[in-house]
């Protein structure tokens, strides 16, 4: 009996290290594919020597690291790390590796669905902040009082700077009904607000009448969906018979570019220039409006600080053919396109493809947009997403041009 016992215990023994030895096998495989892979791409755009250096000063921080190092590492973020890094050596801060989560994040944002606060922030750069540039209407974000302008110094006591802004995009998002506290410098005063997060539904456009009979309709970004939203809502003001129009671009922090373009449409003559876009080797792709316009009244833009990338393309589109007039201040400035590329594990990388142009070829890119009349608003309303009318001195103007 015992003897049988023996030999069913090395039996089991050998067919257990059989499988240890096949499941080392197949990831010893998995490693070298990868690395041959690797570095057979690194050499079809590296030197020699790049590689040699790289794999060198990889190897020496990785001893120094496993040597001397007191906590535990993870490989896994230490890759995605310096991929991140690769990247981010070309100087543009559109440019970026997206890890998995990151994709989903960024994919989920352009879908106008998720689960967090509502606000939409960016790296500013000229002072290293996460900054919030829009605040979703309705929102939990909204109701708890910020503000554009507001800059998040902490989310959950973590503080954070601006090239944080994915970890601080995850660190805000997370299951509905669960709270949130962020932290945030609004005029050098550090407020604390403690959010609950829940599904934001993101209606990138809001509509209404006002009392002079002038329609406003007010465009907080482009997502999917955005140019049905617009003429829906100018379909229903119409029947008001409407004496102008009053597009708001302020704070619309841009998005889907095609959404811009389908909007200007609606106001373009057919067959014109809407975009100018210049790639890398200086090919131009020119846009052109493919359908009648269905808007034949005056318009007035409203621009601010806070208005960049795909409501600048609108804005500069709708000046340049249209003769509208822009009220407010200075636009954000960033008149370059990123295309998203995406990989077989779910990363992939946004890439700065090309420099767009108004139809006069006038440049974006860190000039802006130049309103026709400027009109600054009081400090406190700066970056304000609700302002009375009483105190909204560039909607006052707007409608005055209108009357004229």
């Amino acid at each position: 009996m015992k003897e049988d016992e023996v030999i069913n215990t090395d039996n089991h023994k050998n067919k257990w290290w059989s499988f240890i030895k096949v499941i080392t096998l197949i990831i010893v495989t998995a490693i070298v594919t990868y690395f041959c892979t690797i570095t057979f791409t690194l050499k079809s755009y590296l030197s020699q020597s790049d590689i040699t250096y790289l794999t060198t000063k990889i190897s020496l921080i990785n001893q120094k690291l496993n040597d001397t190092y007191i906590y535990d590492m993870n490989n896994e973020n230490m890759i995605e790390g310096a991929i991140k890094g690769y990247v981010a050596g070309v100087g543009d801060k559109y440019t970026q590796y997206l890890t998995k989560e990151d994709m989903d994040s960024f994919l989920e944002s352009t879908t106008g669905s998720y689960v967090g606060i509502g606000v939409t922030m960016i790296n500013n750069t000229s002072n290293n902040t996460i900054t919030i540039v829009g605040v979703v209407k309705d929102s939990a974000a909204e109701k708890a009082g910020l503000q554009p302008g507001d800059i998040i110094a902490k989310v959950n006591d973590v503080e954070y700077t601006g090239e944080d802004l994915d970890k601080v995009s995850d660190a805000i998002k997370g299951e509905t009904g669960t709270d949130v506290k962020i932290t945030i410098i609004r005029e050098s005063q550090y407020i604390d607000y403690t959010i609950t997060r829940s599904n934001i539904k993101l209606k990138s456009v809001g509509s209404k009448m006002l009392d002079n009979g002038i329609a406003y309709i007010e465009i907080a970004s482009f997502n999917d969906g955005t140019a049905s939203e617009f003429r829906a809502a100018y379909d229903e003001l119409k029947n008001n018979n409407p004496k102008g129009l009053i597009i708001d671009l302020r704070n619309n922090g841009g998005g889907l570019v095609d959404e811009s373009l389908s909007v200007a449409e609606t106001m373009v003559e057919k067959n014109k220039i809407m975009l100018i876009a210049e790639d890398k080797n200086k090919k131009e792709k020119i846009s052109k409006s493919k359908e009648d316009p269905i808007i034949d009244i005056p318009v007035v833009l409203l621009i601010n600080q806070n208005t960049a990338s795909a409501s600048e393309i609108l804005a500069g589109c709708l000046r340049d053919n249209c003769n509208y007039k822009i009220v407010g201040t200075n636009s954000y400035g960033k008149g370059v396109i990123q295309s998203i590329f995406s990989f077989s594990d779910g990363s992939g990388v946004k890439v700065t493809i090309e420099e767009y142009f108004t139809p006069n070829h006038n440049v974006i890119n860190k000039v802006g947009i130049i309103p026709d009349i400027e009109v600054k608003l009081d400090e406190k309303w700066d970056n304000a997403t609700i302002i009375p009318y009483e105190d909204d001195l560039q909607l006052q103007k707007a409608v005055e041009v209108l009357k004229k």
